[in-house]
């Protein structure tokens, strides 16, 4: 068993093999745990992540009344058809989609329920007021801590006093806020029209990460509710009344994570197989046509199974990067070991995860002498087709794409690389560590000092 606080030490390794299966999709079990919970009877979730989100997500639907159990690596969830009972107090740990989704859900109890976390410097940072004001439009009292919403928030709601109408909300921070209005927007009296708008409501509609809109309104029809979206995207009509049939459904294999080992094995050379991958609505699947455009080969040997050829000689290349936001900083990894300038572009939303995934990795890599520029939305890295010396300790910044960005990075440094706070690893992928090594990657796992 892990210590519950480490280091990873990164060795220098490569080339890279072996067969590895990728992780359930953190995204997809948060949408389809969710939408089980919601839903009248009983779903069959299989084999759903076992992260700490995931962890965060299935505590707090059993304290709105979902009754769920483990049944091997499978979860059956009776459902509350709609109607939660008052949990009084939720802690969602440090899941910002959880935290998201479930203040749309505490509409729909009766009297107040208050969130709170104990991640104070990561999840409760970050803002909600965006979707605290839709929830008022719709009816609830939602109210937050300083002018953007922070932890601990209160929702008092209710059938009575939240009905459905038309609700404007902005895209232009996270797609999680029109994530979580289309969860609750079906379980709604009335028909419930949501228009997406900018940073305020005149200004041009956006809509950030909205391959995770593709997910959210997959998981709705797995659970046969209905959302009509318009040719342009940025309008959803969803009639109200609805209630979820409960039914049987497998979790997708997780993108953002195989990006991880597949930028692994693009830095260090050598020729794996991920198992377990769909052609879905993940949009971190970009990774492999950029993987590509940096040098790397790929072959589909069967249904659902990719294998990475790398000679560890890349190119550089550009990437959108809000077509695959969870897998930039993998990617970015990649990119300091290729030759030439690559660019991350249009990334903004970086700034309000676990940490800025902007400012705070370039500050890491720089002590590795990684030679790196950034805007506000933007990253440009100068890759180093030699290496970095490593030799040095650097931190995870309690994040766990920041983690393995760092870990793909130490791959080539001459002498290795001292990753702290490496546990955040948890929070979406904790066998990552243990996947690279069975790839071949040389590392160890030290219990950090208090």
């Amino acid at each position: 068993m892990l210590p519950s606080r480490y280091t990873a030490v990164i060795h220098p390794s490569g080339p890279l093999g072996g067969y590895v299966q990728a992780p359930p999709s953190k995204n997809y079990t948060t949408r389809l745990l969710l939408g089980a919970a919601l839903a009248d009877g009983r779903s069959l979730i299989r084999r759903p992540a076992t992260n700490d989100d995931a962890r965060a997500l299935v505590a707090c639907l059993r304290a709105l009344g979902a009754q769920i159990e483990e049944t091997g690596p499978d979860l059956t969830v009776r459902g509350f058809a709609g109607r939660p009972r008052n949990p009084g107090r939720l802690n969602p740990g440090n899941a910002g989609a959880v935290l998201r989704l479930l203040l749309a859900v505490a509409c729909l109890v009766e009297g107040e329920v208050e969130f709170v976390t104990d991640h104070a410097d990561s999840l409760g940072r970050r803002p909600n007021e965006d979707l605290l004001a839709a929830l008022r439009q719709l009816g609830a009292d939602a109210t937050g801590q300083g002018s953007d919403g922070r932890l601990p928030i209160r929702i008092a709601g209710g059938p009575q006093r939240v009905r459905g109408g038309a609700v404007k909300v902005s895209g232009a921070r996270s797609s999680q806020f029109l994530s979580a209005l289309l969860f609750l927007a079906p379980h709604l009296t009335g028909d419930t029209t949501i228009e997406v708008t900018g940073a305020d409501a005149t200004a041009p509609p956006v809509l950030v990460s909205r391959p995770l809109i593709d997910q959210t309104l997959d998981a709705l029809r797995r659970f046969s509710l209905r959302c009509d979206p318009d040719p342009s995207g940025f309008r959803f009509l969803v009639p109200g009344g609805q209630v979820g049939r409960a039914g049987d459904h497998a979790v997708n294999g997780d993108w953002p994570s195989a990006a991880a080992l597949m930028a692994a094995v693009a830095v260090a050379g050598g020729m794996s197989t991920i198992h377990g991958l769909q052609d879905d609505a993940q949009g971190e699947r970009r990774a492999e046509p950029l993987l590509a455009a940096m040098g790397c080969t790929f072959v589909r040997p069967e249904e659902h199974a990719l294998v990475i050829h790398s000679k560890g000689n890349l190119q550089a290349a550009d990437l959108d990067g809000d077509l695959a936001t969870d897998a930039v900083l993998a990617l970015i990894g990649a990119a300091c070991l290729a030759d030439g300038t690559s660019r991350f572009g249009n990334i903004g939303n970086l700034r309000l995860k676990e940490c800025d995934r902007i400012r705070e990795p370039l500050e890491e890599l720089a002590r590795l002498g990684v030679r790196a520029r950034h805007g506000e939305d933007w990253i440009e890295i100068d890759g180093n087709p030699d290496g970095y010396n490593g030799g040095v300790d650097v931190d995870s910044r309690g994040d766990h794409r920041v983690a393995q960005m760092l870990a793909i990075v130490g791959l080539r440094c001459r002498n290795g690389l001292r990753i702290t706070r490496a546990e955040s690893v948890s929070k979406s992928y904790p066998d990552f560590f243990a996947d690279l090594q069975r790839m071949g990657v040389k590392l160890d796992l030290v219990p950090a000092s208090d």
